[in-house]
């Protein structure tokens, strides 16, 4: 749509964070860690029902041409999710912040016992950072997720989720449309935003061998996505 194309043209102030991230890890930043391989997903949306998508938590719609996202329960945010079997993959998608102040992408394995709710992998994103996180072996790793809850163990939890994430500061505006792409291959994880990398994560939970779905957790009312895109991955060069 014309209307996306423009929008995706805009600029946006992006400044690369290097808390959590080591001076390696951001020379990792204009490397790919994985190639386009076989398109096994896309969706522009052009349709007035959700397809593909199941509404874990409320609430998702289809509504002209763009799957839209508003937080419906107070106490989590809305949860949209496509299941497709995965390990390593390219995704992309557009994304609008409509009054929404953050949102999920989430990567999950159901069968996977030792994180809360089978999280294994996620980019959280926010006005002012993207967050790119190891949940099977961070911070929704059962024993550090229960270590975090306890005032007394916080402190010890944290210390042992070193590395387990990296944060990236962005600048994003409302009501803007912004592309965003995230590559996984084998324990590395990069994203770009409109065609900038701007933040690179590796960590051992990320090569999981099974994402058996993917999801967007919203907060707030409400967020955009539009053209979602999921390849087969290639080792980056």
């Amino acid at each position: 749509m014309e209307r996306y194309a423009i929008a995706v043209a805009l600029p946006f102030v992006l400044a690369i964070a290097l808390a959590g991230n080591s001076s390696a890890d951001n020379d990792h930043l204009n490397q790919s860690v994985a190639e386009k391989g076989e398109l096994v997903f896309s969706d522009d949306f052009d349709r007035d029902d959700l397809g593909p998508w199941k509404v874990i938590i409320p609430g998702f719609n289809v509504a002209d041409g763009m799957l839209v996202a508003t937080q419906d329960r107070a106490d989590h945010g809305s949860v949209g999710r496509v299941y497709l079997p995965m390990k390593d993959v390219v995704m992309s998608f557009r994304f609008r912040l409509a009054g929404s102040p953050r949102f999920n992408v989430v990567f999950d394995d159901k069968n996977h016992k030792g994180s809360h709710a089978g999280h294994i992998c996620r980019v959280a994103v926010a006005m002012k950072q993207v967050r790119l996180g190891d949940d099977k072996e961070g911070i929704m790793r059962n024993d550090l997720f229960e270590m975090r809850r306890d005032p007394k163990q916080k402190d010890a939890a944290d210390k042992l989720l070193v590395g387990r994430s990296s944060d990236a500061k962005v600048d994003l505006v409302a009501d803007q449309w912004y592309e965003m792409v995230i590559e996984i291959a084998g324990d590395k994880m990069r994203v770009s935003l409109d065609g900038e990398p701007i933040g690179y994560l590796q960590s051992p939970g990320l090569a999981h061998p099974t994402k058996e779905s993917v999801h967007f957790t919203v907060n707030g009312k409400e967020t955009h996505f539009d053209d979602v895109k999921i390849w087969t991955a290639k080792s980056g060069a």
